[in-house]
C-alpha cells in the first residue's frame, strides 16, 4: 500500500468520524418501536445472545 493510499483512507476515515460525531451530538428520541425492542433486549439473558 503507497503512502497516497494510506492518506485516501485516512481522510476518508476523518470524515467518517466526522459524521458519526454529528449523529451522536445531535437530539433526537428513540421511537416507540426503537425502545420496545431495547426494552425486550434488557430482558434477554446473555445465554440466549449468538456469537458472531
Amino acid at each position: 500500500m503507497s503512502i497516497e493510499n494510506v492518506q485516501k483512507e485516512i481522510l476518508s476515515l476523518r470524515k467518517d468520524i466526522d459524521y458519526i460525531k454529528s449523529v451522536i451530538s445531535e437530539d433526537f428520541e428513540l421511537s416507540s418501536k426503537a425502545k420496545k425492542r431495547l426494552k425486550h433486549a434488557r430482558q434477554t439473558p446473555e445465554s440466549e445472545y449468538i456469537d458472531l
